[in-house]
């Protein structure tokens, strides 16, 4: 028999207790999700919360508040509304990740988010918001959920400073902690919270229907792995642009110190201003598959080439599109550095088609420069197309401005026109792309999604069935 490596770390005599409770034979199980107040004020519960760490040093690689909850009642307690609040100062901007290493119940019935507070001590600005989900059950008198092994770390991985945390305390073995709080429905039962106002976490994206996501993981244009998962480089002819001219040899897939996991897709496209002198990039899902629900990319806009004169109107995008037919469908996100089709720039161009032959589509932009990184959403439910760039709304459809069938994910990098001479590259940087088919998504709820994949190691999961 091989240990899960949590036990390992545990003390030999609690080895016994983890895998009698995880078998069922010491102990009952847990739960659903809760959103904790907090507040002075504390109301009778036969439940009781404990808590250790393993990170004691106020130094240290990440936070590791370990729990467990007991019925100290006569009678079943269930768990349904119950949440556990860890309280934390946040030494930097960069977001924190939670991650449950291990817990005897199962991490699936738990889930962790961590949110903000404000207006409260200066060693409480953050918190992370434990609950557990409805599937897990109740608690029988004397049973206690076993371990809750979790983890928040800073994104960037920099060690943390817990010597200013509300609720850290060096303590290896469990106990009570007054700092900790655990509430029943919002109603606090035991610890006591900082005071202040919090931000409501951010609910975890349901995945019910599919989801893709990909940071773009790959050693060059020939991977093998890229087709694999779904991609498909143009090459070869046809528009838009400049007709003929797309190449494999447009892409990379550098390492990145700016990249969120460091690594990223590079579109490149380059001219001398000459049709034999040009090639531009384009990739594409080979299955059309994608329909409603919540798209998203995280992407680096140039405003001038990498190298060469600038002038150029060029066309860096994000967009989903279906053959031209009767159901023709497309949803646009086109930034053009120096404008183009008539119009000035620097400009986002969001669009939903109706028709390309009828030229009938409804769009929108601002003049205004997005040089560097963005994330872009688009959100596809109920009748309603929206844009967001950065979390926030730019632009939404209705009516017959909607897609009516299934779509690609694309991207690609192209000349609108050659109105230059002189050699010159322009480049557009993918960090990840993200799609949940389930509905409209938060831009929130969005970046919890990414940043659990990141955290989880996971650089490409698709669900969305065919």
């Amino acid at each position: 028999m091989r240990l899960h490596p949590a036990l390992r770390r545990l003390a030999p005599e609690r080895r016994l207790t983890a895998l009698l409770t995880a078998l069922g034979l010491f102990g009952a199980t847990v739960v659903t999700t809760g959103v904790l107040t907090g507040g002075p004020a504390q109301a009778a519960s036969s439940l009781q919360l404990q808590y250790r760490t393993t990170e004691t040093g106020a130094t240290a690689g990440d936070i590791e508040p370990w729990f467990q909850v007991v019925n100290t009642g006569s009678s079943p307690a269930s768990l349904s509304g119950v949440a556990i609040r860890y309280y934390f100062s946040a030494d930097t901007t960069v977001p924190y990740v939670y991650t449950c290493e291990w817990a005897v119940i199962g991490c699936s019935k738990i889930s962790g988010t961590v949110g903000a507070l404000s207006g409260g001590p200066a060693t409480a600005d953050h918190y992370l918001e434990v609950a557990f989900g409805s599937s897990a059950g109740s608690l029988a008198p004397g049973a206690s959920t076993g371990d809750l092994q979790l983890r928040i770390n800073r994104q960037d991985w920099q060690q943390v400073n817990q010597a200013n945390d509300y609720s850290f305390k060096n303590q290896t073995s469990y106990g009570p902690s007054g700092t900790v709080t655990l509430s029943v429905n919002g109603t606090v039962v035991s610890g006591t919270a900082p005071g202040g106002t919090s931000t409501p976490p951010t609910s975890p994206p349901p995945s019910g229907s599919g989801v893709l996501f990909d940071d773009f993981h790959y050693t060059g244009p020939s991977d093998p792995n890229l087709g694999a998962h779904g991609w498909s480089i143009r090459t070869g002819g046809g528009g838009p642009g400049i007709q003929g001219t797309w190449s494999a040899n447009a892409f990379s897939f550098p390492s990145d110190s700016t990249a969120q996991g460091g690594k990223v897709m590079n579109l490149a496209a380059t001219t001398d201003g000459t049709t034999s002198g040009t090639t531009q990039a384009e990739i594409d899902t080979v299955q059309r598959k994608f329909f409603e629900g919540t798209y998203a990319a995280r992407v680096y806009f140039n405003d001038a080439p990498t190298t060469g004169p600038n002038g150029d109107h060029v066309n860096e995008t994000f967009y989903t599109i279906t053959p031209d037919d009767s159901l023709y469908s497309e949803l646009d996100n086109e930034y053009l550095p120096n404008g183009g089709w008539g119009a000035p720039g620097p400009t986002l161009y969001t669009t939903t088609w109706y028709s390309a032959d009828a030229m009938d589509r409804q769009t929108h932009n601002v003049i205004s420069s997005l040089q560097g990184w963005h994330t872009l959403q688009m959100t596809v439910a109920g009748g309603t197309v929206t844009y967001y760039v950065d979390g926030n709304v730019y632009f939404s459809t209705t009516g017959k401005y909607y897609p009516r069938e299934k779509m690609t994910i694309d991207f690609n990098e192209w000349f609108i026109d050659l109105p230059f001479s002189g050699a010159r590259t322009w480049n557009e940087k993918v960090n990840w792309v993200y799609h949940n088919a389930s509905g409209a998504l938060t831009p929130a709820q969005v970046t919890s999604a990414v940043n659990g994949y990141y955290s989880a190691g996971t650089h490409f999961t698709d669900t969305v069935p065919n």
